[in-house]
């Protein structure tokens, strides 16, 4: 009975491989590419943010599509061929500005398909375990941004051309687009791998917004790695060639911890989402305040904190939300994010060019002050 909803997480987790090798190996030297080209902190910060709102924004509508439509799998298609064609592209780019556009366009793309596949996963949630499922497509998910940037960094070491680098990732883009036909083919209506679907939810409920409020508390203070690796390079730290192997390292926490969050959220939901934002908050001080120890130190704790942001937060609202308003709920709860994201980033980026260590107590503080909304939701719900 089960093994049919995990043939269809795994397949669409093959798809997730190959387009996170495709955008995680692009934003892996997208910071060092735009400094290349002439761009401040603030701008790195401002294009990582507002790729970030544009993305997370239009989940709101996208999310709302798919459920009032029923139109799931052309919505996730059109959002993956947006989002793994656009870093390939990355190789004709020749000013800060048009790079911008593409990086922008890039998470616009993953913002149009992420709550419908978030969506279709949760209906094999409800038999395999919402948390272990988003975990097991995380781990899938960054393995293939564990091998991107490690791609990424072996041809600036043999080239030392950007434009190189991002014209190869054409290839795992292809795989990412011609897998999802197959599991198209293969699921044309995941609706059925939910047999017993919950009631359906006329209303979010104030334990839905207040998670929500934590989720944005986070991404406030929760700095991209395009401001993060603008520091190693700008900073020396990290030697150009070498961060994109660090940010490898970082997606490789994640295979490890994705998969341990998910099945320790199914049976402890409020102590693993203290514990895995707690440890997270400590990254900012680390990369940008340490020498090259404490930053790669750092960067492992970041990538636990994206492990920790893409395993539970899609699993609380899944448990929370009735399959008919799953893609809306996701949506809007991302678009919250987004919006935080956003602010978080053009502040940090802003700080950045005028002092760390006010950053790093702002990065913080904000992402302490999600523990308790935590606690609230949990008595909430």
């Amino acid at each position: 009975m089960r093994s049919r909803p995990f043939r269809f997480v795994f397949i669409l987790g093959v798809v997730s491989l190959f387009a996170d090798m495709t955008y995680e190996g692009g934003r892996s030297i997208a910071g060092p590419f735009l400094a290349q080209l002439g761009a401040s902190g603030l701008i790195v910060g401002f294009v990582a943010g507002f790729g970030e709102l544009l993305g997370y924004g239009l989940r709101v509508f996208s999310g709302a599509a798919a459920d009032r439509t029923r139109r799931y799998w052309p919505i996730a298609f059109i959002g993956y061929a947006v989002n793994v064609l656009c870093v390939p592209a990355l190789a004709l780019a020749r000013s800060w500005p048009a790079a911008g556009a593409l990086l922008i366009g890039e998470r616009v793309g993953r913002g149009i398909r992420k709550p419908t596949v978030s969506a279709m996963l949760a209906h094999a949630g409800s038999q395999l375990g919402q948390g272990w499922v988003f975990g097991f497509h995380e781990a899938m998910d960054q393995l293939g941004a564990t091998v991107g940037p490690l791609l990424v960094a072996a041809i600036l070491a043999l080239s030392g051309g950007f434009s190189l680098a991002f014209g190869v990732l054409a290839i795992p883009a292809a795989l990412a687009l011609a897998t999802l036909g197959v599991a198209r083919f293969a699921y044309p209506s995941p609706s059925s791998l939910e047999p017993h679907p919950a009631p359906s939810t006329r209303r979010f409920g104030r334990a839905y917004w207040l998670y929500a409020a934590a989720g944005a508390c986070i991404a406030v203070g929760f700095a991209d790695f395009a401001l993060v690796a603008f520091h190693f390079s700008k900073a020396h730290v990290i030697a150009n060639p070498v961060i994109p192997i660090l940010y490898a390292a970082a997606m490789l926490v994640g295979v490890v911890t994705a998969p341990l969050f998910g099945r320790l959220y199914d049976r402890f939901p409020l102590p693993t989402l203290l514990g895995a934002f707690a440890a997270s908050t400590l990254f900012a001080p680390l990369c940008f305040l340490g020498g090259s120890a404490a930053a790669i130190a750092g960067v492992m704790l970041w990538g636990l904190g994206m492990s920790a942001q893409e395993t539970l937060l899609p699993s609380v609202v899944a448990r929370l939300i009735s399959a008919e308003r799953r893609a809306t709920a996701i949506g809007t709860f991302d678009g919250v994010y987004g919006v935080a994201w956003f602010v978080g980033s053009a502040a940090m980026g802003a700080l950045y060019d005028r002092s760390l260590i006010v950053l790093v107590v702002f990065s913080v503080a904000v992402q302490v002050a999600a523990l308790p909304l935590f606690i609230i939701a949990s008595r909430e719900r």
